[in-house]
């Protein structure tokens, strides 16, 4: 049997599976995809922490659920960086991140139009969860691009010493496993 991270968050339980990511860390797998309940009461919960805002912005893919969900919730727009330039993209703008759980550096993309969309907005960054800071790093700097302030940084859970951030919002804290 896998050993297994009991995770309490927004009202609900949730047994996590516990994944090594190199000899010395293993990371507890929090995955929103598929998870209707979870997904739909994290976004409820963090709305309520969360200062006002009129965009809600996070990176492909985990953030995705979450975002949407909290959109959904309050009728603001999210807008979602994606891991690569698209086709319907007439001008991408890129930066790029690293994150724990993905040894290559990442990009970030986002249509100059999202830019536009943000300009003189209250910019909300939301992801699943907050662990290195690198994704969340990622999507301030495109923010930066427009003229759009960020207000906020939110995510279901901050993941070790995210947990210590006074500069984030999240539910619970979500430990890391070294060995």
């Amino acid at each position: 049997m896998s050993e297994t991270y009991t995770l309490h968050v927004a009202g609900l339980t949730r047994e996590l599976p516990i994944c090594a990511i190199n000899e010395h860390l293993s990371i507890a797998a929090f995955i929103m995809f598929s998870d209707v309940e979870l997904t739909v009461a994290c976004a409820k919960a963090l709305l309520e922490k969360c200062p006002e805002f009129d965009v809600i912005v996070t990176a492909e893919a985990k953030g995705i659920p979450l975002a949407y969900e909290m959109s959904r919730q309050s009728g603001k727009l999210y807008i979602p960086a994606r891991k690569g330039e698209k086709l319907y993209m007439q001008n991408p703008v890129v930066v790029e991140d690293q994150s724990i759980t993905t040894s290559a550096r990442q990009k970030l993309v986002i249509d100059h139009k999202d830019l536009e969309a943000m300009d003189g907005k209250r910019i909300l960054i939301v992801d699943d969860v907050i662990s290195t800071g690198g994704s969340l790093h990622a999507l301030e700097t495109l923010v930066e691009k427009s003229t759009g302030t960020v207000v906020g940084r939110a995510a279901a859970l901050a993941e070790g010493d995210a947990a210590d951030r006074t500069d984030i919002i999240f539910l619970e804290k979500l430990p890391l496993f070294t060995h």
